[in-house]
């Protein structure tokens, strides 16, 4: 998979998927990130790829020239995601849907935002984060670049690690355990030591509700709550 971002901060993107497990998969050829840093298309001087808004008002805006120009120069794979506040809220579901496609690109804004030509005629979609305000798209280009970068076919060591975690069936994960089984008075749960793992399984599963129902009960209302099954389950375990 190749996926194109384009930043006026391109070693903070750059450094950040060069480490770990992005950095191992592109060291392996399955993953490749390229960085675009639009300044070098952006002329006069001082290389400013910002102005004040027409209309007056605080901040400074992003211009297009620089940015139509970087991302044709670099003809990325499509689509081309802005990362905004007012995107579709990236989710398991979205990453999964990008991790799906041979490759997208992302456009990190800065200060107020982008031009409105970029979004109108540049961009082919939006992504946020979340309900929050952020200096610059670069932190929410990362958190894309690690959530859809590990599920690519060949990324992860265990390919079983991306399906069995929170949610990859609109639970949260359940609780894990290792070495020491006792510590500082605390066992780890005997079902876990048993090797009986039909029960582990079902054990998995009972706590993954639960947990779900007490922190994220939203999750379980989006499932359509809990069905005879999983009731059964949560009694088995007396939880």
């Amino acid at each position: 998979m190749r996926i194109d971002v384009f930043t006026i901060f391109p070693d903070m993107v750059a450094g950040f998927a060069s480490q770990a497990l992005l950095g191992r998969a592109q060291a392996a050829g399955t993953l490749e990130v390229r960085v675009h840093d639009p300044r070098d298309h952006a002329t006069g001087v001082h290389r400013a790829v910002d102005d004040a808004p027409f209309g007056g008002g605080a901040g400074m805006v992003l211009t297009p020239e620089p940015l139509f120009a970087s991302v044709e120069a670099a003809d990325p794979p499509r689509p081309l995601l802005y990362l905004s506040p007012a995107g579709r809220r990236f989710d398991q579901t979205v990453a999964r849907e990008l991790a799906a496609l041979d490759g997208f690109s992302l456009l990190c804004g800065r200060y107020e935002g982008v031009d409105e030509r970029v979004r109108e005629h540049l961009v082919d979609g939006e992504l946020s984060l979340g309900d929050l305000v952020l200096g610059g798209g670069e932190v929410a280009a990362m958190a894309v670049l690690e959530a859809v970068g590990r599920l690519v076919p060949g990324v992860m060591g265990n390919e079983a690690s991306a399906e069995d975690e929170s949610f990859g069936d609109g639970l949260l994960e359940y609780p894990h355990y290792t070495r020491p089984a006792t510590f500082r008075g605390w066992d780890v749960p005997e079902v876990l030591r048993s090797g009986d793992h039909a029960r582990i399984a079902r054990w998995r599963r009972a706590q993954a509700l639960a947990r779900t129902a007490r922190l994220r009960p939203d999750l379980l209302t989006a499932r359509g709550g809990l069905g005879p099954e999983d009731r059964a389950l949560l009694a088995e375990f007396d939880l």
